[in-house]
This record gives structure tokens, C-alpha cells and sequence, in this order.
């Protein structure tokens, strides 16, 4: 009995200084790295995202911006940074699930040096053509890329981008050859989509929406296992018979590998609490074409290690290269 009471009384003693640190965490501003360039998406994520977490914290999230390199500097200043809690990184898919895949070698391991607090959003994409475009459907377009695969083209926001994976795994599972036109960002695919110098593309969901709507670019089918809440007339490529057809990105809350778990769960249930405002709903679900996800760290630990394998497998299939 006195043995039982000693071990408890050490478990307990062990906690304190796990559980001290959660209670008064946190008791200083909060970095969030964004990889990416101001004013982009997951730029805007994190904003909204950090504001909550302040208004249900009580300190300060404070966004800094640090690009480049794919994500890959942003995304390793916080691997290596002290697990303290004090420093985060708010990415899409890229730097975590692609680049381990694309590039030889990464300054980071996005499973080693990381810990998941949680998946805020996923969004999708949807396969668009010009207005005048005589592709009828996406039966038409591999029909069209099986006689004249050398007048298929399809832009993307470049190399490694959702929209450029999109292209090459329908390319893939078609068993054709269509050319990718990388751009340096999402805009100039789709300026020169509406005007008709590309076959098609696979933009994002509220890129494209508006668009389509004014009936300047036609939607055949989006990337994701669900009809999106912007196109629900839009079937998905699973539903036209493209088995297994997943593409689709999310943007996550992460820190650096060693932080204290009590610390993880406290940002986690304050980011479940972000996700639920109103004019989060309203800015990143409704007008953002994102399904809002906030989900546990084991749950994006486990989409992360899903996503690193698809991605490498359509990597290697597909023979993509790092520009």
C-alpha cells in the first residue's frame, strides 16, 4: 500500500511541471510563421486564425512572414526552433507532404522535427475551360488529349502546386501526355485560362467560382472526394468514374517536435474554439471555398502521413521535378 501511495505521489510530482507550464502558458506574444508571402491564402488563414487565438488566450499571435524556397525556410526556422510553444508555423500542404517528395533532400523532417496541433481547413479544386472552349466534358478532354495530345495544355501555380498534381494525376490515370505550364503563382494560370491560351486547369475552388458563375470559364468536375459547397451542381472526378481521384490541400497549425503535449492540447482547443466563430465560418468556409476541419493532432498526423505517401507515389508515377 505505502509502495502504491509512493508511486502515485511520484507520477503526480512528474505532472506538475508539465501542468504549470500549460496553466500559465501563454505568458508572452506567440510567433506564427507563415512560409508564404503576405497576403496569400494561408497569409490570411493565420491572420484570422491569430486573432482568435488571441481573443481566447489572452496574448498576442503575432504573424510573420518568412518565404521562400517552396515554404522550406518558414517551415524549418520553426522545426528548429525551442519547443517551447512560443514559436509556430500555419502551412498548406506543401512544405509538410510535397516538397520531402519533390526535392532530394529538405533542411527538415516534417514528421520528425514537427508536432500536429491541428488541421484548420481543407479546400479543393475544380477542372475549368475557357467560355468558347469546344471541350464538352472531361470525357471530351482525354478524348482530345488521346488523338492531339500536343494541343493540351494545362496551367498550374507551378511546380508541385495542387493544381499542377491535379493535371498530372488525371494525365496518370488516363494513360495520356499533357503539357504543364507552370506560372509563378496562381494569377497569370488564370488570366491566360480565361482567355483561352490554355485547354484547361485545375484552380481552386473561390478562384474560379466567381467565373464560372459569370459563365466565363465552364466547371466539369472538382479534385476532392466531396462536391464542393460553392459548385454543388459540380460533380466530383470520383462520381464521373475516376476511381480514387483525391487532390486536395490543407492549411495546418504545427510546432516545433518536443513541445509539451499539455501545450499542444491547449492551442489544439483554442483553435477548435477560432473554428467555430461566425466570421471565421463566414470568411474562410463561405467566401474562402474551404471546409473548416479543426481537427485533433493525431487526426492531421495521420492526413499528413496519407498525404507524404500519395504525394510520392504520383511523384514517382508522373516524373516530376523540382524546377
Amino acid at each position: 500500500m505505502k509502495i502504491s501511495m509512493i508511486s502515485a505521489a511520484l507520477v503526480v510530482a512528474t505532472m506538475i511541471p508539465s501542468l504549470a507550464i500549460a496553466s500559465d502558458y501563454p505568458a508572452k506574444p506567440v510567433r506564427v510563421i507563415v512560409p508564404y508571402v503576405a497576403g496569400g491564402a494561408a497569409d490570411i488563414t493565420a491572420r484570422l486564425i491569430a486573432h482568435k487565438l488571441s481573443e481566447h488566450l489572452g496574448k498576442s499571435f503575432v504573424v510573420e512572414n518568412k518565404p521562400g524556397a517552396n515554404g522550406m525556410i518558414g517551415t524549418n526556422a520553426v522545426a528548429k526552433a525551442p519547443a517551447d510553444g512560443y514559436t509556430l508555423v500555419l502551412t498548406a500542404s506543401g512544405p509538410l507532404v510535397v516538397n520531402p517528395s519533390l526535392y532530394k533532400k529538405t533542411p527538415y523532417d516534417p514528421v520528425v522535427d514537427l508536432v500536429p496541433i491541428s488541421q484548420i481547413t481543407r479546400y479543393q479544386y475544380v477542372l475549368v475551360v475557357p467560355e468558347k472552349s469546344p471541350i464538352a466534358s472531361v470525357d471530351d478532354l482525354i478524348r482530345k488529349a488521346k488523338e492531339k495530345p500536343e494541343e493540351v495544355t494545362f496551367g498550374s501555380a507551378g511546380i508541385g502546386a495542387g493544381g499542377h498534381f491535379a493535371g498530372e494525376l488525371l494525365s496518370v490515370m488516363t494513360h495520356t501526355k499533357m503539357t504543364h505550364v507552370p506560372y509563378k503563382g496562381n494569377a497569370q494560370a488564370l488570366t491566360d485560362i480565361l482567355s483561352g491560351l490554355l485547354t484547361f486547369t485545375f484552380d481552386t475552388v473561390v478562384t474560379a467560382t466567381p467565373h464560372i458563375q459569370s459563365g466565363k470559364l465552364r466547371g466539369y468536375a472538382v479534385s476532392g472526394p466531396v462536391r464542393a459547397e460553392a459548385l454543388p451542381d459540380i460533380p466530383t472526378m470520383q462520381e464521373l468514374g475516376y476511381e480514387g481521384f483525391d487532390i486536395t490541400q490543407f492549411q495546418g497549425l504545427l510546432a516545433p517536435a518536443g513541445t509539451p503535449p499539455d501545450i499542444i492540447a491547449k492551442l489544439h482547443e483554442a483553435v477548435v474554439y477560432a473554428s467555430g466563430q461566425s466570421d471565421v465560418i463566414q470568411r474562410l468556409g463561405k467566401e474562402g471555398g474551404n471546409e473548416i476541419i479543426a481537427g485533433t493532432p493525431d487526426e492531421f498526423a495521420a492526413q499528413i502521413k496519407a498525404d507524404l505517401d500519395r504525394y510520392r507515389k504520383l511523384i514517382i508515377d508522373a516524373n516530376i521535378k523540382a524546377e
